[in-house]
């Protein structure tokens, strides 16, 4: 009796695994997708998904900003693809910036007039039509002839706020005359002080009026997805690249006639409040401080004399927490206390992840990657269809959440799902 019972307990025991392995079984799992798709209509994004076999041919054809990425895809090297794309180690935090947004949901309002819809952002004396801000983004002659010309120029046809890069490939005098006033300037300070007040300094006479201070980029990125893509690439990288941090300063304008000997990094790990005060001394310029992900730190900001701050994890590129700007964002914005502008950036792809930023308390929102997949697949024109479309998507949810001005967007028209 009692072995019986056990054979039994044995059988029920090797079952019990064995539909576990099945229930975890990939096979399995899409048989039953198919089975549940069999027994209920089709989703209608089923019938107009993109495919890569149908890429647009041209900017006016895009009706999403995703519509421009695989066409950069099939324009620029792998290498300068994967630059573009790449997040940091497991990329969890480059995914989080997306996801992040399904944390929070809009809270439409009805019998609102909005016939009359302002999007006006006001920021330091100047006015721009949208808060819609180009992120200083590196290297951009990788993914069209033109680079940070050509969004210079589409910036000036939308009059958009844009950031310059220190490591863009063209020049910040450049892209200020290109943009027809001021841009901001990023600065990486390096881990040379001198060299820091140097690009700060030149920025400053080129007629730059803010210095965007990045503190995030501390440690050598893993950028995985990029090598991997790299290693892929059958082009002569060396002909264009030398190794080392002496042949890309070559190709970097902005270090163009500074003294860059002992150089060892663009990132800073010494950086502390005492470099932003010495700043300060240094230029009349306003002083933003990029990267900041905490209530804490966005005191010290505030504290330390700061005129604005960037909530910003660096698109997943610099390290991999897993958690999403926007996801920061509120305590951020409480901590602030409308003290001082908060900026925003990180995985922003549509017209209601920047209403949502808004309506949480940014006062701009700053996207990167949207406007190189436009770039990389057209240049100028692509880089301004990508913003025409963005534009348009914050109109249409302003409208919906019943918000006719900036102003009117407020933490009561968004909860968390």
């Amino acid at each position: 009796m009692g072995g019986a019972l056990t054979r039994k307990s044995v059988l029920l025991s090797s079952r019990r695994r064995l539909l576990q392995f099945l229930a975890a079984s990939p096979l399995v799992a899409s048989a039953a997708d198919v089975l549940a798709q069999e027994q209920r209509l089709p989703d209608p994004s089923i019938w107009g998904t993109r495919t890569l076999d149908k890429l647009i041919t041209s900017p006016r054809e895009a009706i999403n900003v995703f519509d421009f990425e695989p066409v950069m895809k099939k324009n620029v090297l792998p290498v300068h693809f994967g630059y573009m794309a790449t997040g940091i180690d497991d990329e969890v935090t480059l995914r989080a910036n997306r996801e992040g947004f399904l944390k929070f949901q809009l809270r439409p309002r009805r019998l609102v007039d909005v016939g009359t819809l302002d999007t006006r952002l006001e920021i330091f004396g100047r006015t721009y039509p949208t808060p819609i801000v180009l992120a200083p983004t590196a290297s951009n002659r990788a993914f069209h002839e033109d680079g940070e010309i050509a969004v210079a120029r589409a910036a000036r046809t939308g009059n958009h706020l844009q950031m310059l890069s220190t490591v863009a490939t063209t020049s910040i005098e450049d892209a200020i005359a290109a943009r027809g006033q001021p841009v901001w300037f990023q600065l990486y300070p390096t881990d040379k002080v001198a060299v820091g007040d140097a690009l700060a300094r030149r920025a400053e006479q080129a007629g730059a009026e803010v210095i965007v201070v990045t503190a995030d980029v501390l440690a050598r990125q893993n950028w995985e997805t990029m090598t991997r893509l790299w290693r892929a690439d059958t082009s002569n990288c060396g002909s264009c690249h030398g190794a080392g941090l002496a042949s890309f300063l070559r190709r970097k304008p902005n270090f163009a006639g500074l003294d860059t000997s002992g150089l060892v990094s663009t990132g800073a790990t010494r950086l502390t409040w005492e470099f932003l005060k010495r700043l300060r001394d240094t230029v009349k310029t306003k002083i933003v401080l990029k990267g900041i992900l905490t209530a804490e730190d966005a005191i010290l900001a505030v504290d330390n004399g700061l005129d604005g701050i960037v909530v910003s994890n660096h698109g997943g590129r610099a390290e991999d927490s897993g958690r999403s700007t926007i996801d920061a964002l509120p305590e951020i914005v409480e901590a602030v206390d409308g003290r001082i502008p908060v900026l925003i950036d990180s995985g922003f792809r549509r017209g209601t992840d920047i209403v949502k930023a808004l309506a949480l308390g940014a006062t701009a929102v700053c996207v990167g990657r949207p406007y190189l997949w436009g770039l990389g697949a057209f240049g100028q024109a692509g880089v301004e269809r990508v913003l025409e479309l963005l534009n348009q998507e914050l109109r249409a949810a302003m409208l919906q959440v019943g918000a006719p001005t900036l102003r009117h967007l407020a933490p009561t028209m968004v909860r968390r799902a």
